[in-house]
């Protein structure tokens, strides 16, 4: 199910590209992008054209695919977080690991040693 609309979400979106360049300008020229020309707010009152109303459908089919996309692909599976988490394998933390160490020898002095002598003064 989901295949069939992510595959007419594509088809949806080649749709509005193709309808949004069909469409006629109001006016090509520079200065009337910038204001000049029509004295009214939003340019001149003209009847919605055939191509406006279809460019409406297809923007509206493809809002709701995106929102139902967007909760399908969350339905019934974990994030993106929990299923990286999965795939690494869970080790214990080094921090709380006491760190073994071997008995230390004690060290050969090639002299020996010699203990003061304590005998009595005369």
């Amino acid at each position: 199910m989901y295949t069939i609309i992510l595959a007419l979400y594509v088809f949806i979106c080649v749709l509005l590209i193709i309808a949004v360049l069909l469409q006629n300008s109001k006016s090509s020229d520079l200065g009337a992008a910038l204001g000049g020309g029509s004295g009214e707010m939003f340019g001149p009152k003209t009847p919605s054209s055939i191509m406006n109303k279809i460019t409406t459908v297809i923007a509206a089919a493809f809002l709701i695919l995106s929102l139902i996309l967007a909760v399908m692909s969350g339905l019934g599976e974990e994030s993106i977080m929990q299923r990286s988490n999965a795939v690494v394998p869970q080790t214990p933390s080094t921090m709380n690991v006491p760190v073994e160490t071997a008995p230390v020898a004690p060290v050969q002095n090639s002299a020996p040693v010699t203990t003061p002598s304590t005998t009595p003064a005369e």
